[in-house]
């Protein structure tokens, strides 16, 4: 049973997030999915040191789901060889998330959060639409 006053709670938080999303810059979109998967992937890492089955499955799952997305949102006509090695780092990435899944290995999980957290560093370090042409949003 969910506590009463939680769905409130949720649902102003939602709007939240909604209000957030609708008003972000492409590259702030970016960067808050990057900071999403580093939380799922903290919530895997931590439910795999708790033995808690549930939070490291939602955590992995999610934290692909999210690097699925990043793959589907690449512009690679604006973006380049970065984007088709984004779309490489981020297939590693996925593959590697399965794989610590499947094998219940912790380090697989810390080893995705420290290459998400290198590339996070260097897309906060780029100006919002820096690598932009005139009039085109650059998507990662």
């Amino acid at each position: 049973m969910v506590p009463r006053g939680y769905a409130a709670v949720r649902q102003y938080r939602e709007a939240d997030v909604n209000s957030l999303v609708a008003e972000a810059s492409p590259h702030r979109l970016i960067a808050m999915l990057y900071d999403g998967a580093l939380e799922r992937l903290a919530i895997a890492e931590s439910g795999m040191t708790r033995g808690n089955v549930a939070d490291k499955l939602r955590g992995i799952d999610s934290a692909m789901a999210i690097f699925a997305h990043l793959r589907d949102v690449l512009d690679y006509e604006a973006g380049g060889a970065i984007a088709r090695r984004l779309d490489s780092l981020y297939d590693y990435m996925m593959r590697r998330l399965l794989r610590a899944k499947i094998d219940g290995d912790i380090a697989g999980v810390r080893e995705v959060a420290a290459l998400l957290r290198t590339v996070k560093a260097g897309w906060d370090a780029i100006a919002p639409g820096a690598l932009a042409p005139p009039g085109r949003a650059f998507a990662a």
